[in-house]
C-alpha cells in the first residue's frame, strides 16, 4: 500500500497529539507505581495507532512497520520515553505482525481485532536464564500429547506477564539429538496466560517500572493443537523475522526518547544562568554534546526508516535494522546522560523527569539485543567476515 506523504503527517500528528496527551507527568506517576499504561494504550489502539499495521478485514490500519515507526517515534518524544517502544513490543510485534504473518485464520479472527481495540495485551517468552542471546540453546520444550502439546521449562526477562493475557511462546519440539542443525525443531506457541501450569514472578529492576518483566515457568502446560503459530518445528526463520520489526520500533522509541532528552536540557539550559547574565544554553561545552547526540539520533532514525521502507517493500532488512538499533541506543544514552550533565543536581531530581528517561533508556544497549551480537551480525552478514560465536 502506498502511503502518501501528506497521509504520514497526519499519523504522526495524532500520535504526538496522544503522546503530548499522556506526557511526561503520567509517565512519571506510573513510573512511581509502578503501573501498566492501560488508559495511554486503550487511547493509543482508539486513536488507531496500536493497530495501524493490522490488515483492514480484522479493524486495522492496514499500513506498514514505516507508519509504525513513526508513530512510536512520536509518541516517545511526547513524554513516554524509551518504555513505548517495549508497549509496542509486546502486543502489536508479538501479538499483531507474528499472527498476521503466520497465524491460523481462526487465530486471525480472534486475536487480532482485540488488539486493534485495546482489549488485548500479549507478552513473548523467548529468553531463558540458561541461554540468554544464545536462543538456539533454548531448553522449555513441547512434547507432543494426545490432544497437541505439553509445555514444560522456564523463562527470564519476560516483559509485561502480570498484565498480559496472551503469550507467545518459543520452544523446541524436537530435541537437539534428533536434529541435523540447532536451528531446526523450534516452533512457536500463542496460549493463555492464565492457564493451568503456567506462573510467573516479578523481577525487581533499576527501570522500565510501567512494564513489568517476570520470571515464567512451564509445568506440564497443555498446549492445544490450534495453538501453534508458523510451521511445526521451523519456527527459527520466523521468529528471527519478527525480532528484527521488534528492533524496529525499538530504534523509533530510542530515537524519540533522545529527542525528548535533549529538548528538556536546552530548555533547562535556555533559562538557567550561572555566570553572570549569558544562560548556559550559550556555551560550547553545553551545546556540543547536545548537538553530537542530536546528530547521531537522526543518523539512527534515517537508518531505521529505511529499515522499515525495505520491510514493507518486501526486500531484506535485517542489517539495517539492526545497525539503526545500535547507533540509537549509543546516541540515545549519550544524549541522557548529557541532559543530566547539562542540569547537574536538578538532572537527578524526579521533579526534572531526565532520571526516569535514563534509567530507563539504559536497557536498550543490550535489550533486546546486545551491542555485541548486533556486531557480530554486521560482521558476518555485511562485511563476510567468519562466524566468531
Amino acid at each position: 500500500m502506498v502511503v502518501r506523504a501528506d497521509e504520514r503527517e497526519m499519523i504522526v500528528d495524532l500520535a504526538r497529539a496522544v503522546g503530548q496527551r499522556y506526557g511526561l507527568e503520567y509517565w512519571r506517576e506510573l513510573d512511581r507505581e509502578k503501573a501498566f499504561p492501560t488508559e495511554a494504550w486503550r487511547e493509543i489502539c482508539r486513536a488507531g495507532l496500536g493497530g495501524v499495521t493490522v490488515a483492514e478485514e480484522y479493524g486495522g490500519g492496514g499500513l506498514g512497520m514505516h507508519e509504525m515507526a513513526l508513530i512510536v517515534e512520536a509518541l516517545a518524544a511526547g513524554g513516554a520515553g524509551a518504555t513505548v517502544g517495549q508497549l509496542f513490543m509486546i502486543t502489536p510485534i508479538f501479538g499483531g505482525v507474528t499472527l498476521s504473518r503466520y497465524g491460523t485464520e481462526a487465530l486471525k479472527a480472534e486475536v487480532l481485532p482485540a488488539i486493534v481495540a485495546g482489549e488485548l495485551v500479549c507478552c513473548m517468552a523467548l529468553t531463558e536464564p540458561d541461554a540468554g542471546t544464545n536462543t538456539l540453546a533454548l531448553r522449555t520444550s513441547a512434547t507432543r500429547a494426545n490432544d497437541g502439546w505439553r509445555l514444560r521449562g522456564s523463562k527470564i526477562w519476560i516483559t509485561a506477564v502480570p498484565d498480559a493475557q496472551k503469550m507467545l511462546v518459543v520452544a523446541r519440539t524436537k530435541p537437539l539429538s534428533e536434529v541435523k542443525r540447532r536451528t531446526e525443531g523450534i516452533s512457536m506457541f500463542f496460549i493463555d496466560v492464565e492457564r493451568e501450569g503456567v506462573t510467573h514472578e516479578t523481577i525487581d529492576k533499576v527501570g522500565t517500572h510501567t512494564l513489568a518483566s517476570s520470571s515464567v515457568f512451564f509445568d506440564d502446560v497443555a498446549v492445544h493443537e490450534d495453538e501453534l503459530v508458523g510451521t511445526l518445528h521451523g519456527g527459527w526463520y520466523e521468529l528471527l523475522e519478527v525480532l528484527n520489526t521488534e528492533r524496529i520500533v525499538t530504534t523509533a522509541a530510542l530515537v524519540g526518547a533522545g529527542h525528548l532528552a535533549i529538548r528538556l536540557a536546552v530548555d533547562y539550559a535556555g533559562q538557567r544562568k550561572v555566570f553572570g547574565e549569558t544562560p548556559i544554553a550559550a556555551y560550547q561545552g553545553i551545546q556540543f554534546p547536545l548537538a553530537q547526540a542530536h546528530a547521531e539520533l537522526e543518523c539512527a532514525r534515517v537508518m531505521n526508516l529505511e529499515a522499515a521502507a525495505r520491510h514493507d517493500a518486501g526486500e531484506h532488512y535485517g542489517t539495517q535494522a539492526n545497525i539503526a538499533k545500535l547507533v540509537a541506543a549509543q546516541a540515545c544514552c549519550a544524549a541522557m546522560d548529557r541532559a543530566m550533565q547539562t542540569l547537574g543536581g536538578m538532572g537527578f531530581a524526579r521533579e526534572y523527569h531526565i532520571e526516569r528517561l535514563w534509567r530507563d533508556a539504559r536497557l536498550f544497549k543490550f535489550a533486546p539485543v546486545s551491542e555485541e551480537m548486533i556486531l557480530n551480525h554486521i560482521a558476518v552478514h555485511a562485511l563476510g567476515m567468519p562466524r566468531s560465536y
